[in-house]
Order: C-alpha cells, then structure tokens, then sequence
C-alpha cells in the first residue's frame, strides 16, 4: 500500500531554485514519486511512497522558510500512482494570471468539513464549484454552480460575466483539496465581495471526515495521479483516464466506439487530426511493449 500526500502552502521563497536540489535528492532517496511545484508564492503538489519517506519529505517541507504550519491531506493508493519524481519550478504554484492576487495577505473565511453542510443548505449562499469542467463531471456538492471552465485561469473572466448573478449572496467555494480557493476568494475579496467562504481542506477532506449518509456531495472526485478519482473515505473511484485527452472516463466508457486505449475517447476524437492520433498510436505501442519488458515508458503518468 502507497501512502499518497496532497499539499500546498503558501509562503514567499526568496529563491525557489535554491530549494529544488536537495527536496528532489530526497524524494528520490526515499522511493517518493510524484510532482511538486516550487515558486516564489510556495509550494504545491502530490507525492506518493512508503511511509518513511513521505514523513522524511513533510518534515523537509516544513523546515522550509514560512513552512512551519504546513497542512497535508493523506489518502493510500494499492498501486503506484505516480512512475517518476519531479520538483518544477513556475511561476505560480497554481495558475490563475492575476499577479495582484495573494493568498498570504487575506483569504476567504475557512470552513470546516463537519459545518459545510449547513453553510450551503442556506438560502442566501451561493455555491461554486472553482474546478474545471471535467472534474465537475463526475462529481460535485449538490447545488453548485458550474462556471465550465477549462482552466482555473479562466475564472476571472467567468466572475466579470456573472457576478450579476450573485448579488445579495454569500459565496462558498470548494476545489479539490483547496489551493485553488485560496486564489479566487483572495480575487473575489479584491472585487470588493466580502462575504466568501471556502471548505478547509476542500473535497477531500470533507470526503475523508463527513460521513456518506450525511454527505451532499454526488459522485466522485477527480484526482491527479493513475487513481483517477477517490470516493467518501477516500477510497480509489471507478474512473480510468483517457490518455490522450487526459480526462475521466467511467468504465462504460471503454465500451463506447470512440473509445481506443491511449488515442482517443468519446470526449476528444474530433479534438484531434489522423496525424495526432497516429503518434497517440506510436505512443501507446511503446508504452506497452515496455509494460511487457517490465518497465515504465517516460510518456506515462
């Protein structure tokens, strides 16, 4: 069983690329897979690995500059979820485009799992769902507003569209594990909305905590990592990607005629050429005869 560990704080590093060398050097000499982002707003990313290592990992991060009160949400994988380790340096940790926007100076006010049922059941609340478009299909809070954007970056202009919709309204917000929501109820707050609220730890902690029979979530959440989604208790979903579009699919979906292992789905086969779905082909061809050399080719997960 792998311990997998979902994590971000946001904090100022001076030099970002100073940090890289020895958290990689760590990862790697404590079996850690996974992808971490370093930037001068923090630090974010998905780690998965023995236990040792992973406490080896959380401890570094947290001696880190600004790190001390790290949060970390903690699920388990029966397989690998990740084949290899990177520490990427960016621009921003998350992206959004909004270089006015700082988590570290004011966020929205926090809510706890166990009080997220009451806060959304309220009349005056308005809930939106900060994720994109193919995360909120398979799942979502009962009631919330989809923006249907493909990108976090895209949510500022779906805010100065429709905040006409949202007026005298309170505005909870929730994203997978809540990174995502420290950004746009900072950007809310700075188009004067002081009423916004935001699901400490996001959804999967409120999948860890609430139990089912008391849950208004429906479906399952999307992950990103070879999981693809985890249910209530943060069990592994049903849900297999579509390694050409990287999107979701339920396993009926495999059954579907557009559906070909690593080239398309019925998601994306008119998003790409013949040209594109050849070198899908050559792609998935490498990948496995790889598997059946016992390796893992570098176009994977």
């Amino acid at each position: 069983m792998y311990t997998v560990a979902a994590l971000y704080h946001f904090t100022r590093f001076d030099d970002p690329a100073a940090l890289r060398g020895p958290l990689l050097h760590l990862c790697k000499s404590g079996g850690i897979m996974g992808t971490l982002l370093l930037a001068k707003e923090g630090i974010n990313g998905t780690i998965a690995g023995p236990r040792a290592g992973i406490d080896a990992v959380i401890a570094h991060i947290r001696a880190l500059p600004g790190c001390a009160d790290l949060e970390w949400k903690e699920s388990t994988a029966s397989t690998p979820p990740f084949h290899r380790m990177k520490v990427r340096l960016k621009k921003e940790i998350v992206t959004m485009g909004q270089p006015d926007v700082d988590p570290v100076a004011r966020v929205g006010n926090y809510v706890d799992p166990a009080d997220w049922n009451d806060l959304i059941s309220a009349p005056d609340v308005a809930v939106i769902d900060t994720r994109n478009d193919y995360e909120v299909a398979i799942g979502t809070f009962e009631g919330a507003v989809d923006p249907e954007t493909k990108s976090f970056g895209e949510f500022p202009e779906w805010w100065e569209k429709n905040k006409h919709r949202f007026h005298n309204k309170r505005i909870a917000m929730f994203c997978t594990g809540g990174i995502r929501c420290e950004k746009s109820t900072n950007y809310l707050i700075g188009q004067g909305v002081e009423d916004v609220y935001h699901l400490k730890g996001g959804i999967l902690k409120y999948l860890e905590e609430v139990p089912q029979e008391q849950s208004k979530w429906d479906g399952e959440c999307f992950v990103f990592d070879a999981r693809v989604s985890v249910g209530h208790g943060l069990t592994e979903g049903p849900h297999v990607l579509c390694h050409a579009c990287r999107r979701p699919l339920r396993p009926e979906d495999r059954d579907n005629p557009a559906f070909e292992q690593g080239v398309s789905c019925h998601q994306c086969i008119h998003e790409t050429s013949e040209a594109d779905k050849g070198r899908f082909r050559e792609r998935q061809k490498q990948m496995q005869l790889a598997k059946a050399r016992g390796t893992h080719h570098i176009g994977g997960v």
